[in-house]
């Protein structure tokens, strides 16, 4: 049976469980829960070449101050997907501490994403004020 790939029953089970215990590489979401007074704060440890996303559903009209601060550099930005492309209302490249209002134009699913590209642990401390 040349060119054909048959797995048998235990190769298949070892497979199977192999990647049932094998890391993933994934985003942490978080998901943006507003408080009291319109206030959220979040910290979190982003591990080497991984990331982080805070994300929730914003109003048109609505207007978010963020901030946040790194213990390294990290790869930041506010994003959207609409259908199959991502919006950036900001993107920076390799920053530890910023700034802003987020002034919502459309409603969506909006996400502050930090990646680490560093070898080393980030502490990420973020604040969100609506």
């Amino acid at each position: 049976m040349e060119g054909t790939f048959v797995i048998t029953r235990p190769v298949f089970f070892f497979s199977i469980l192999l990647t049932s215990v094998a890391p993933v590489a994934h985003a942490e979401i978080v998901e943006l829960v507003w408080g009291s007074g319109g206030a959220f704060t979040q910290q979190k440890r982003i591990a080497p070449g991984k990331f982080v996303e805070v994300c929730g559903k914003l109003p048109a009209g609505a207007n978010v101050a963020w901030s946040f601060e790194a213990s390294a550099p990290t790869d930041f930005n506010i994003h959207y997907h609409q259908g199959k492309d991502v919006v950036f209302p900001a993107k920076i490249s390799q920053v530890a501490r910023g700034q802003n209002t987020l002034r919502v134009k459309v409603e969506q699913d909006y996400c502050w994403m930090w990646t680490n590209k560093t070898a080393e642990p980030v502490l990420l401390k973020a604040s969100f004020q609506r």
